[in-house]
């Protein structure tokens, strides 16, 4: 019996990481809504996904950088160690996504719902978060930014 839990145990062990799903990358590389989807590493700079919806996707280490997602939503999605330097994302909805890691260095944020959202170890190093939505000094204070980061008033970041 121990043979066969040890047995198991390593085959579960040995099982790989739930991998990208091509389909889901092409409709979203391709602009279009992904709810739900598996776009783990997905290549996404430079795309526009002005008003999409990846709401509950798993968008964990991709590469929005310099991408277009005014309106989109993102909603409890999971972004960890997104890259997405010089996004433009005016009034996109991160409510309640888990953001750790992730780098919005030079991003333009402003208007965004962060409600809920987990903004451990963010870089937030010169974006712009004016009139950002549900974004709390709790949220901050496990993020960074500098002297060129814009926050909505009464809020503060340390530096990173």
């Amino acid at each position: 019996m121990k043979h066969l839990i040890a047995a198991v145990s390593v085959m579960v062990l040995a099982t790989p990481a739930m991998a990208q799903n091509a389909t889901h990358i092409a409709k979203a590389q391709a602009g279009k809504s992904c709810a739900g989807c598996n776009l783990f590493q997905a290549e996404m700079s430079d795309t526009d996904v002005t008003g999409k919806s990846f709401a509950g996707s798993r968008l964990r280490q991709a590469d929005f950088s310099f991408a277009i997602a005014n309106t989109a939503n993102f909603s409890r999605s999971d972004m960890r160690d997104v890259e997405g330097y010089g996004i433009r994302a005016t009034s996109a909805n991160f409510a309640y996504a888990n953001l750790t890691n992730a780098s919005f260095v030079g991003a333009y944020l402003r208007g965004v719902n962060f409600k809920g959202a987990n903004l451990t170890g963010v870089n937030f190093a010169g974006a712009d978060l004016t009139h950002a939505r549900g974004l709390t000094q709790d949220q901050l204070d496990a993020a960074c930014g500098d002297e060129s980061t814009v926050l909505p008033k009464g809020l503060s970041l340390k530096s990173c």
